[in-house]
Parts: structure tokens; sequence; C-alpha cells
């Protein structure tokens, strides 16, 4: 077999061990698309009056929400970009956190759980902080410093 790389990404066909950048770059898209589904939910299906509501009715104020929607567009957005994705996913983690806290955390541990429990969230939480400690990865949107 002969070795195919690309030189941009570091990547070669053939390696046994998998490229930490691609696997950067795999993990933070797909929480990126995930942060825009969470976004498009609460703005399309429940809306976002609905979903300040539901804050309410869950003890956090309803400014809260509009709050959370923005932060899961943009930072959806930035982490499928790739950038400023350290940041970007350290700021995250708090709404993940704040999930687990409510509605989750009162259903028990397992997202199967009625209600859905604070497995996946805790999960998502994680794996932010590993796209933190791991960067951008391949194929990322990168800001110029001056």
């Amino acid at each position: 077999m002969s070795n195919i790389s690309n030189t941009a990404t570091g990547w070669q066909a053939g390696t046994a061990i998998a490229n930490p950048s691609l696997a950067a770059f795999i993990l933070r898209v797909t929480m990126g698309g995930f942060f825009l589904a969470h976004a498009w939910l609460k703005i399309a299906v429940f809306t976002p009056a609905g979903t300040a509501q539901f804050f309410e009715s869950i003890g956090f104020p309803g400014f809260l929400a509009y709050v959370v929607i923005a932060a899961e567009l943009l930072g959806g957005l930035a982490l499928i970009a790739g950038v400023a994705t350290r940041w970007v996913s350290l700021a995250l983690i708090p709404i993940l956190l704040g999930s687990i806290y409510a509605p989750h955390g009162a259903a028990g541990f397992f997202f199967s759980n009625q209600g859905g429990g604070w497995e996946f969230p805790a999960f998502w939480a994680v794996a932010l902080a590993v796209q933190s400690l791991l960067g951008d990865g391949a194929y990322a949107l990168k800001l110029k410093k001056n």
C-alpha cells in the first residue's frame, strides 16, 4: 500500500495511529452541529418565548433562555468553523452544567430515564473540555493576530 499524505493537515494514509488533528476536527464539527441542532430546536420548535417560559418553570430567569440560544447558535457556528475553538469550548461548558442542574439532574443518571438523565450533558461537557485541550484541529479558520 502506498503512503498518501496531506501536508496541510499532517494526515498520512496507512498510519497505525489516528491523527489527533483530524480527530479534533471531527469532534469540533460534530459538537458544533449538535449545538446548532439544539439552538434550532429552541427557535423553531419550542420558540424563544416558549423556551423562556420553560426556563422560568424550572427556576431559571427567563432571559437566560435567550442567552443560551445565542450561545448555542454562535458557539456551534464557531466550532464548525474552527474559530477560537479552545475558548468557545470552555464557554459552552456552563450551558451543559446548567442542563445537568435542571432539568436533567432530577431524572437520574441515564439519559434513557423519563425526562432524560444527566448522562449525555455530562459526556458533552467532558467532550468540550477535551476539545479545549486539543484545540482547533484540521481545517480550522485562524484569526490573524496583528
